[in-house]
């Protein structure tokens, strides 16, 4: 895994949460390196990081970015809605 500058984000995409489904990547194959996410409304967003650790972050502010490189968004619990990967 490299380290990855996300203090600004090159590329960005809305997304749909799912329970099966991971990230594509911003070129459209398999991501590996994540993704840093967006909220546009607020609420509960449960995510799979690239470390394999699910967690469920409560509260989550609308406007909010969290710097947390992400795989997989989690439709299960999963309230906030207006999600954008950022790459």
């Amino acid at each position: 895994m490299g380290v990855l500058n996300y203090t600004q984000s090159g590329r960005a995409a809305a997304i749909t949460p799912s329970n099966t489904v991971n990230i594509p990547s911003v070129s459209g194959g398999t991501n590996t390196e994540g993704c840093i996410l967006y909220t546009g409304s607020g609420g509960t967003i449960k995510v799979m990081t690239i470390g394999g650790d699910i967690v469920t972050f409560f509260s989550v502010p609308a406007g909010q970015v969290l710097q947390v490189r992400v795989l997989r968004v989690y439709a299960e619990v999963t309230t906030a809605s207006n999600l954008v990967a950022l790459w």
